[in-house]
């Protein structure tokens, strides 16, 4: 276990002051708003992953009261539940290890946090602190109404001709009020988990790493208690008004989780093939392009399920 030292509240600090320029420069460029959102959550990986939850700690506080004093209360409260504390978790539940024999494994061995088990933990976690900031700014359906309007007098600009009836924008409204938490909740988790994949790696390749590199391809899938998450999410989404945004939220964070894990398991199953990367690259830009393809490998990852634990000798750690 890490410390309380100097060396990682320092790393902390600067990490936290990274990380809280990159969410005000989010803050100003809307173009590049969402990358350096997700960016933001860099830094207090790096510092969680390679000096423990010390550094991840001091991270959060200063980047979160440098939201405060520099923006407003409401902007450090975003990236806080949303960004900040998510990433501190991630890198504190990355470091986890116990001996393996704990769990049947073998003498001498640490068994260390299942990765599909800190990706559940991330969907979850993004979950939660988008309904925290929806029920602080009084989300609702309004919001997106007032984007289809927008959207509507855009195309009018474009197509003097369309006219939309009142009862197809109804039912434009009423599909666009669960489609925006679903799409908004399902990015940020493959944002996060991109950000959090890049962390691991620079800090493996600085040598700070307590967590072995692990075959993602081959133990990245999501926990099978998590397809009764995604189920009831998708039951809540026909109740109507708050909970049914809400379970479109939970929809798109877990089903982001299972798509994650569909393309891992495609990376793994492709494994080996003379023809992987020429397929993985159409399969990557038909998602990309076409949306309708992620339906595939989100039901490969909701098939799909399982906890994988990597082991490394005491020794070694």
């Amino acid at each position: 276990m890490k410390t309380w030292n100097r060396t990682s509240l320092l790393t902390g600090v600067l990490a936290g002051i990274t990380a809280a320029l990159l969410s005000m420069g989010a803050n100003t460029q809307s173009s590049l708003a969402i990358v350096l959102y997700a960016a933001s959550a860099l830094p207090i990986l790096i510092a969680g992953l390679g000096w423990g939850n010390a550094a991840a700690i001091a991270a959060i506080v200063v980047a979160g009261g440098a939201a405060v004093a520099l923006v407003s209360p409401y902007f450090a409260l975003l990236i806080v539940v949303v960004t900040l504390v998510p990433a501190g978790w991630l890198s504190h539940l990355s470091n986890l290890a116990r001996p393996a024999s704990e769990l049947g494994g073998p003498e001498g061995s640490l068994a260390w946090y299942p990765l599909s088990d800190i990706l559940v933990h991330l969907a979850g976690l993004v979950t939660v602190g988008m309904v925290i900031v929806g029920y602080i700014v009084g989300y609702d359906s309004s919001v997106s109404d007032i984007m289809v309007d927008m959207v509507i007098e855009a195309v009018k600009a474009q197509e003097p001709l369309y006219n939309p009836d009142a009862a197809a924008i109804a039912q434009l409204k009423s599909i666009f009020t669960l489609a925006l938490p679903l799409v908004q909740g399902a990015i940020w988790v493959l944002m996060l988990f991109a950000a959090y994949y890049l962390a691991t790696r620079i800090v493996q390749l600085s040598g700070k790493a307590l967590r072995p590199r692990e075959d993602v391809p081959s133990s990245l899938r999501m926990h099978r208690n998590a397809i009764f998450v995604f189920l009831g999410g998708l039951a809540l989404t026909f109740f109507g008004g708050a909970p049914a945004v809400i379970g479109a939220l939970v929809c798109g964070t877990f089903g982001a989780g299972f798509l994650l894990s569909g393309f891992a398991s495609f990376h793994f199953r492709t494994r080996g093939k003379s023809w992987r990367l020429p397929v993985l690259w159409i399969a990557y830009l038909s998602v990309f392009v076409f949306t309708i393809p992620a339906f595939f490998f989100l039901l490969s990852g909701l098939i799909d399920t399982r906890r994988a634990i990597a082991l490394t000798p005491t020794g070694k750690n």
